[in-house]
């Protein structure tokens, strides 16, 4: 890799922080080319990426923002996976890590926070942004659709009793 290729691959990197929701960062010793196809096809899915990364290019792309912290999560055969939501890559990486002991969640960079393995964990577990919008969504139209009903509760009554009345005379 020359210079210049060097230069792209860091603007790319610091591009994929400055975007990303949270970038997990995992170990993926071992995995063969069919289940590292299959963590990316996963992964495709939620509207989230995995690249396999050089740690020298990442430490220049992160420039020192995450200390030595930061600097100790890249060590070894490195793969970050990232999207967007900060939920969706690390929702599927912890899944997976569960499914396949050569694949581990190491932790993962939330802007200039670094997340250790059991906060990674708890991000997992929180709903993804299109379920919380779903949620926002049907507490708004909730009360709405209460006050529908309500509202028209009374003229329903209302058209009864006159329709009871019109009964009762014509009979």
């Amino acid at each position: 890799m020359d210079r210049a290729q060097k230069a792209v691959s860091i603007e790319t990197l610091k591009g994929v922080f400055a975007d990303a929701g949270a970038v997990v960062v995992t170990h993926y010793m071992g995995l063969t080319v069919a289940e590292m196809t299959d963590l990316r096809g996963r992964l495709r899915v939620e509207g989230a990426s995995l690249k396999v990364v050089k740690n020298t290019l990442v430490h220049k792309a992160l420039d020192g923002r995450t200390g030595e912290a930061g600097d100790a999560l890249f060590k070894g055969p490195v793969a970050i996976a990232y999207g967007p939501d900060p939920v969706s890559a690390a929702k599927v990486s912890t899944l997976y890590a569960k499914e396949n002991d050569k694949f581990t969640v190491v932790g993962a960079v939330m802007g200039d926070q670094v997340l250790d393995v059991t906060a990674v964990s708890a991000l997992a577990t929180l709903p993804s942004l299109d379920q919380l919008r779903a949620k926002l969504i049907g507490l708004v139209q909730a009360p709405a659709t209460k006050i529908a009903g309500v509202l028209q509760a009374p003229a329903a009554q209302l058209a009864r009793v006159l329709q009871a009345y019109a009964d009762k005379d014509a009979a």
